[in-house]
């Protein structure tokens, strides 16, 4: 049986790390804050009160990467007591978010 595929975002001072474990293998990245860039919507801005590391199911965040070419930026909003936030700009219109809670692990046997 194929478990879900889920990706844990774990925040630092240094960046997020998105890592991915599957039944096919694993994969990560990880983003730092960049400052100098020629193209605005190309820029990765941190703002960090509190380092987090949580899991959330890749079936619903590849759900709202659908909304990607409704705006050049995405911000993510990520505390350990609410839902993730994804939110996409639309100029001069408004914005789209989505909000999904983290996968919560039982520890009991």
């Amino acid at each position: 049986m194929k478990s879900p595929l889920k990706v844990l975002v774990c925040t630092t001072k240094e960046g997020v790390k998105f890592s991915a474990k599957g039944d096919l293998g694993q994969g990560s990245i990880r983003l730092v804050q960049t400052t100098n860039i020629e193209k605005e919507e190309e820029a990765v801005i941190i703002e960090m009160k509190e380092a987090v590391a949580l899991t959330f199911a890749v079936r619903y965040l590849s759900m709202f990467c659908k909304a990607a070419p409704l705006s050049p930026q995405v911000s993510l909003s990520l505390s350990e007591d609410t839902p993730l936030m994804c939110e996409f700009k639309i100029a001069e219109m408004g914005h789209v978010r989505f909000y999904l809670a983290p996968k919560i692990e039982d520890n009991e046997s």
